[in-house]
């Protein structure tokens, strides 16, 4: 057997699937999405595999329509079986001999044998009554009761059960069951010119529009061979960081309020309003949609400088009155602890990653502009809040910086005021064979994918999206484990994770 080329593309039979993503894995690849296809005779499972720098991979196995089965990853990647699990809830392609086999994506009301993703699937099923017992595990023990929290919680988030286990006051195991909300979006993009689907992009996380947007286009301009000028990646990079920035601040705030510190809280929110009216100034909207185009990308006008130079001093200032607080110190300091080897076995991505010292960051892995002299993630070791706090307040200095330096480069590159790169391409009237294409983005919440495959008549086929939350809320219960009950929501702001970009 014989392994694949730093990069390309291989089509496996399904008795080596396993053995050639067995090799991948231990030459450092890592699996950055499964998504699964159905052809016109055949049914598809793409695995695409990222290494810096800038390397990138697929394995596809082929099933036929009557025996959808593949062999499971689930014993060599913790991520493959999830993905694995969706993709049978969705598709109907079974991972043979998964460890952990029952439903994902689908609870127990949805039909049996209904597979929302198939051409053939209902789009208005008959739902039944949820009355089959969530298979959690029992913990039992002296003085062992449960707590169970949500779906339905009192803020405006979306709906996540937790399931606590405790003794006391002490958190023995934790489970998160998540997928209430099945939207359908990638089913959305199917048969649309590949410039409608910007618009869906930016809404399958609201605080993370710019990221899955430019993940998008990335994907669709590699699929098409469409270059983008320096000018054009300037702008996408600047408004990846002001997404950044904004909602690194939010966060900052709300973390420093689980445990009552609000008036950091109150300080935060007031930056976090300004960037939102900067946000808009520039391009057109408070969370920053309308920027990303497919080979070009769009400022109204430049940014202004002095407010987020002013924005880092009063965050830096208020992250040190924050941490020289000994309660807030003493809350954040050892609480939640995730290791470098549970974060490493999950896949964590993003800040959950970088605060315990994995430096996995696609502006540096996978950059599609240089930044910096040279560019280095942020990184913590400690694992704890105060680490995933630390490394927010830490990028918000950075992203300023990368702003700044940005704005620079833009301003070389011609009038902010007009569309930058080259917006008249129109990938819709792309005809010829069918591609594939992928594009990788450090997002804030961590490194964030898209793989798009556009058919022959220039329609999209296939949108696969992966926001880093997919793989980050499984490290949360792990991080919780002898945590005690109240801090749970401190916690749960540190991790910070998308229930809108999990649940698809």
């Amino acid at each position: 057997m014989s392994r694949l080329h730093v990069t390309g593309q291989a089509t496996v039979p399904r008795d080596q699937w396993v053995a050639e993503a067995g090799l991948l894995l231990a030459d450092g690849w890592r699996l950055a999405l499964l998504a699964a296809h159905e052809d016109d005779d055949r049914m598809r499972v793409v695995a695409s595999f990222l290494r810096p720098v800038g390397q990138r991979t697929e394995l596809t196995v082929e099933v036929p329509r009557d025996d959808p089965w593949i062999p499971t990853l689930a014993r060599i990647s913790f991520s493959a079986g999830r993905f694995e699990r969706e993709i049978r809830d969705l598709y109907g392609i079974t991972p043979a001999d998964h460890p952990l086999p029952h439903r994902l994506v689908r609870h127990a009301h949805w039909p049996l044998g209904y597979h929302p993703m198939r051409r053939d699937a209902d789009p208005a099923p008959r739902f039944n009554p949820d009355t089959d017992a969530y298979p959690f595990v029992p913990v039992e023990g002296d003085g062992v009761y449960e707590i169970p929290v949500g779906p339905i919680h009192a803020g405006l988030i979306e709906p996540g059960h937790f399931r606590f286990s405790v003794v006391g006051e002490t958190i023995l195991q934790m489970k998160a069951r998540l997928w209430f909300l099945h939207r359908g979006v990638e089913k959305l993009f199917e048969g649309r010119p590949p410039a409608q689907g910007i618009e869906l992009a930016e809404r399958i996380s609201g605080d993370t529009a710019v990221g899955h947007a430019l993940a998008y286009v990335l994907a669709v301009e590699d699929a098409l061979g469409i270059e983008v000028d320096p000018g054009a990646r300037a702008v996408r990079a600047l408004l990846l960081e002001a997404e950044r920035l904004y909602n690194h601040v939010n966060d900052l705030g709300a973390i420093a309020n689980d445990v009552g510190y609000g008036i950091a809280h109150t300080h935060t929110q007031r930056l976090r309003e300004h960037l939102l009216r900067h946000n808009k100034a520039l391009t057109g909207h408070r969370l920053l949609r309308g920027g990303i185009r497919i080979g070009g990308a769009h400022l109204h006008q430049q940014p202004d400088l002095d407010l987020i130079r002013r924005t880092a001093d009063e965050v830096a200032e208020i992250v040190a009155i924050t941490l020289d607080h000994t309660v807030v110190a003493d809350r954040f300091t050892g609480t939640a602890v995730l290791t470098t080897e549970q974060a490493g076995h999950i896949g964590t991505l993003g800040y959950v990653a970088r605060a315990c010292g994995i430096p996995t960051d696609a502006r540096a892995e996978h950059p599609t502009i240089e930044l910096g002299d040279p560019f280095a993630p942020v990184l913590e070791q400690a694992g704890d809040v105060l680490a995933r706090f630390q490394v927010r307040a830490r990028e918000v200095a950075a992203s300023a910086a990368l702003i700044v330096d940005l704005t620079a480069r833009i301003s070389g590159a011609g009038q902010p005021g007009a569309a930058v790169g080259r917006d008249a391409v129109v990938p819709g009237d792309h005809t010829g064979a069918p591609r594939a294409g992928l594009g990788v983005v450090e997002a804030w919440r961590g490194t964030l994918v898209h793989r798009v495959e556009i058919s022959g008549s220039g329609q999209l086929a296939r949108v696969r999206a992966v926001d880093p939350s997919f793989f980050n809320w499984p490290a949360l219960p792990v991080a919780l484990t002898d945590t005690i009950v109240p801090d749970f929501p401190l916690a749960n702001k540190s991790f910070n994770q998308s229930y809108a970009g999990n649940d698809l």
